[in-house]
């Protein structure tokens, strides 16, 4: 039995991107939506390309499970989505095993700095479009990684539908054509990009225009036929390297051989009686969310209006406090040791005390031993649940909208430039967000610190809330703002993805908040408070979750770029 629901928006130029799918299970009332009990669920993908979220149903209607269901969906939007699906990127599948037996899995793919690099490797004039911002791919190993443990189907079936999307092409929607045609057109540097993504070389991509990959329909089929080892050894890792020497850029055959994809212990914590699980470093998602949501567990927000300048102002705070300690602790943590205290509830309590009810905290009070300098979106996110109640929450990405925009030569896709986020200049933490902090400068064979969230919330061991989004450092404030939603306010589902999100980064010492025009009172007493608040679209979560009247999974896409909920 099909049934889908389509929404679609023209496509933003934006500074990033991030890719990824979610679960979410919404709508729960506090107490006992999750112990309902359901009819056999239909499983659902909902992503952010519908090509891609079509390829992973039909891997469900095949008999595949939620892993299968992602890595078909992920391979796909490698094809349908070039601006953040990827593999030549990285990101972190979080996978929820039916009734959570066993415990959920992280399987940790973030890109890895090149033996080559050093943490002084970078001078103020490179530029973050270069051969020199790529770090060593991860995104074919960790898909192959998460297949190898949980998967049912073969590996070549699920690669299958991205080769036949490059070889046979697609029709794209007005969203990608916008896309295309941005890239294309401020991309006179890049020829190879051009030629790969421009109609003819040129910017004039319309809806119903089919778009063909043929290099990348190779590279995909050598992967299919191969394993993981048709991309990091052989033709493929040749052309990569040979990229790398024409490109001046630092990458090696032994980087590409060598690189390793992880299966990791999520981080955990506990919110309102609800399990809440997210990726752990080199992601800064799952403890930076944990650490906010113990926060807020000291106020009782539904005292008043979701969007009241009060509540508005408690979680301003508290992002404010999580991303100063994620500057000042966090990092990969095969190199720097994460103090554990992060996500404990008495750190959280601490935390609270310090919040002012009545007036905003300035960003430089909370970290006195960081000194500070003078006064300075591409990953997407998919979410999957299959019949028997397994989720996945992936999110992958390429950093900026079309990474590097470097695209392999021969080999038809593009490489990632998430070097980027590694501190690039050690010792110098700014007041516009540069930061400098020694957790995260660069080392060789270092993972780069990350933003990515996917997320699962569950209780009594039945998976209630899978969400994440892109958004670089915006990621971890959209998807708590999703479960503030759900949880605290009961939102539905599509409400909780639709309402105004808020952010703050610790610094730039601005709050950031979509509801500037539709909550204008809110906005003119928290100025008075002494924030600063600035406006601009935030995220893409597409989400599934559990509606608690009819007691079934519903799937939210969110009309913020694009999206299908596809249902198997």
């Amino acid at each position: 039995m099909q049934g889908c629901a389509v929404t679609r928006r023209p496509i933003r130029a934006l500074a990033r991107f991030s890719l990824g799918f979610a679960l979410v299970v919404a709508c729960l009332p506090r107490d006992a939506a999750a112990d309902s009990t359901p009819e056999k669920q239909r499983g659902m993908v909902v992503a952010v390309s519908p090509p891609g979220a079509d390829a992973g149903r039909d891997i469900l209607r095949k008999g595949g499970n939620a892993v299968d269901a992602a890595v078909a969906t992920a391979f796909a939007m490698a094809v349908t989505y070039p601006a953040a699906g990827n593999i030549g990127g990285g990101g972190f599948m979080l996978i929820y095993p039916p009734g959570g037996k066993g415990g959920p899995v992280v399987i940790d793919y973030r890109e890895k700095a090149p033996a080559a690099a050093h943490k002084t490797m970078y001078t103020k004039k490179d530029s973050w479009y270069s051969a020199k911002a790529v770090g060593v791919p991860g995104t074919v190993r960790g898909l192959a990684l998460a297949h190898e443990k949980f998967g049912k189907l073969k590996w070549k079936d699920l690669v299958a539908p991205a080769v036949q999307l490059a070889e046979e092409g697609f029709l794209i929607d007005d969203a990608l054509a916008s896309s295309l045609n941005w890239i294309v057109g401020g991309s006179e540097e890049f020829p190879e990009l051009r030629r790969v993504f421009g109609k003819n070389g040129e910017a004039n991509w319309k809806a119903g225009d089919r778009l063909v990959q043929k290099d990348l329909a190779a590279t995909l089929r050598r992967i299919a036929e191969m394993g993981a080892d048709g991309f990091y050894k052989g033709e493929v890792a040749d052309l990569l390297v040979a990229e790398m020497k024409r490109s001046k850029g630092i990458i090696t055959a032994k980087d590409l051989a060598g690189y390793e994809a992880k299966a990791r212990q999520p981080i955990h914590g506990t919110y309102r009686g609800y399990d809440v699980y997210g990726p752990p470093p080199p992601s800064s998602g799952g403890t930076c969310l944990i650490e906010m949501l113990n926060v807020l567990e000291n106020f009782d927000l539904r005292k008043r209006d979701r969007f009241s300048p009060e509540t508005l102002h408690l979680m301003i705070e508290t992002m404010r406090r999580a991303y100063c300690d994620r500057a000042r602790y966090l990092g990969d943590a095969d190199f720097v040791k994460i103090p554990a205290f992060l996500t404990s509830k008495d750190h959280a309590r601490k935390l609270a005390q310090s919040i002012d009810p009545r007036k905003a905290t300035k960003s430089e009070e909370l970290a006195k031993d960081i000194p500070l300098k003078g006064e300075g979106d591409s990953t997407t996110h998919f979410s999957v649940l299959d019949s028997d109640g397994m989720a996945v929450a992936n999110t992958y990405t390429l950093e900026r909208s079309y990474g590097s925009r470097i695209v392999v030569k021969g080999a038809g896709f593009v490489l990632n430039n998430e070097m980027m986020d590694f501190n690039w200049f050690p010792g110098e933490t700014t007041r516009d967000g540069g930061i400098g902090t020694e957790p995260n400068q660069v080392a060789p064979g270092k993972r780069m610190l990350s933003s990515q969230t996917p997320t699962i919330v569950a209780k009594n061991g039945k998976v209630v809330l899978v969400t994440g989004s892109p958004g670089s450092r915006t990621i971890i404030n959209t998807v708590l703002c999703v479960i503030v939603n759900t949880i605290d306010f009961e939102m539905s589902l599509q409400a909780a993805v639709d309402a105004p999100r808020l952010h703050h980064p610790w610094f730039p010492d601005t709050a950031r908040f979509e509801g500037t025009s539709s909550h204008g009172e809110a906005v003119e007493r928290l100025k008075a408070m002494g924030h600063s608040i600035g406006g601009t679209r935030q995220g893409d979560a597409h989400s599934i979750g559990l509606d608690r009247k009819t007691g079934k999974y519903v799937g939210a896409a969110d009309h913020r770029i694009d999206g299908k909920v596809s249902e198997q």
